[in-house]
């Protein structure tokens, strides 16, 4: 007897053993379910579109530039590029080159004489000692000196070249001490009020192009305009300048880059999906369609692209429902719970 009670236990613990075996096992068997967001396919029009590249920069209206109005040497620079000037603050200090100091201080000096001689010839004809014609020359004199000396458009102790609008400063590369010629841009003034586009452009593309045309801005998404495409190709890019005016108001500041989509051709009608939708195994796109709780894998075939949409030629058809996160972990056929 004392036998039999002893194996009592030890068959209860291999039953309550087996029991929790079989549970592990049920729990094993459970099909994974993984969480996904989903969206629609729908019907659109997508038109085929290339990306342009290109920059902000001042329009016709909205630039002004400081020249060197004689040979000068750069003084001091008091607000370099990229600085916020009011109208009338100053931008760069000159003062004449060597051989502008000598030109300068001869035309100064033959000013003065010439004034000096048509106020003589003034005196003279009061008192009537000289014609009306001799104090005519003497005017002319007078006037063409005054004009060489304005030319140089500063004094023999420089110039303050000033912001004519208030902007920012571009295009600034002089350096104190660099010397200039008469007539060299040296700063820009960027007022910001008119700003332009510009996009470069393959030259055999450029022929599909016309004022008017609309060309979508990425980021800050908007639609630009087509306002005139250059004729020739830049000699250092061997690219076609595509200019668009930029709408006032549009989060967009001079010298920063921006790219666009340029349509081309007719958009045709068909399946459109969120590019987020399509996924690629070793260039063969494919997409996870949610049918009765199951993501299943799908091949297509996709088309043309606009923004955060793209087209789909074949493989799927309006209705159906797509994942467009949490497809990273999926295998076809796997249960998914929409968020």
């Amino acid at each position: 007897m004392k036998q039999i009670f002893a194996l009592i236990p030890l068959a209860l613990l291999a039953a309550c053993g087996g029991a929790a075996a079989d549970d592990e096992a049920g729990a094993k068997k459970e099909d994974p379910t993984a969480a996904v967001r989903t969206a629609v396919a729908g019907m659109g029009a997508i038109g085929a579109q290339t990306p342009i590249y290109g920059t902000v920069e001042p329009g016709p209206g909205g630039e002004f530039s400081l020249v060197t109005p004689a040979e000068a040497v750069v003084e001091h620079i008091l607000a370099p590029n990229g600085t916020q000037v009011a109208a009338g603050q100053a931008i760069v200090v000159l003062k004449p080159s060597r051989a502008s100091a000598g030109d300068l201080a001869k035309a100064s000096s033959d000013a003065a004489a010439s004034g000096a001689a048509y106020q003589r010839a003034q005196r003279l004809r009061a008192q009537g000692l000289v014609s009306d014609a001799d104090v005519e020359t003497a005017r002319a004199a007078a006037q063409a000196a005054q004009a060489a000396l304005a030319r140089f458009g500063m004094g023999t102790g420089g110039l303050t070249l000033r912001a004519p609008h208030a902007g920012v400063v571009q295009k600034l590369t002089a350096r104190a001490g660099d010397q200039l010629a008469a007539g060299a841009l040296l700063a820009s003034v960027a007022t910001g009020h008119d700003l332009q586009a510009r996009f470069g452009v393959d030259p055999a593309l450029a022929r599909q192009i016309h004022p008017g045309q609309t060309l979508s801005l990425a980021n800050p998404r908007a639609g630009l305009t087509v306002s005139g495409v250059d004729s020739q190709p830049d000699p250092a890019t061997h690219q076609i300048s595509l200019y668009a005016r930029v709408p006032a108001g549009l989060a967009l500041v001079s010298g920063q880059t921006i790219t666009a989509a340029l349509g081309l051709g007719h958009a045709e009608q068909g399946v459109s999906i969120p590019y987020a939708a399509l996924l690629d195994d070793g260039g063969k796109s494919y997409v996870f369609v949610v049918r009765g709780g199951q993501a299943h894998r799908q091949d297509v075939l996709p088309g043309n692209s606009s923004g955060e949409t793209i087209q789909i030629i074949k493989g799927l058809a309006p209705g159906d429902r797509l994942v467009i996160e949490g497809a990273s972990g999926l295998d076809d056929g796997m249960k998914v719970r929409e968020q």
